[in-house]
């Protein structure tokens, strides 16, 4: 692991968190900002691809390519719905 990943104290936080409670609030938020009104929910989308975003370029030296590729095309998918949610 590189020693700049390992270090990171928001990596370390979150890999504190476990996976099924991270898991299950990233839905709620997900569920949560599918709910709200039209302009609001593509605000909150975008809000969570930018999460997305820096997590996956904290973690891109350490991640398989085929786990790049499979978040690259989550990452697309929900710029795509919040874009399409704004306007």
């Amino acid at each position: 692991m590189p020693q700049d990943v390992a270090n990171n104290p928001l990596l370390r936080r979150l890999a504190r968190i476990p996976r099924s409670l991270a898991m299950l609030g990233t839905l709620a938020l997900l569920l949560f900002a599918v709910l709200l009104p039209s302009p609001y929910s593509g605000i909150m989308l975008l809000v969570l691809a930018a999460a997305l975003a820096t997590l996956l370029t904290l973690t891109w030296p350490v991640q398989p390519p085929a786990t790049r590729a499979l978040r690259l095309v989550v990452l697309t998918l929900l710029t795509a719905a919040a874009i399409t949610r704004l306007f």
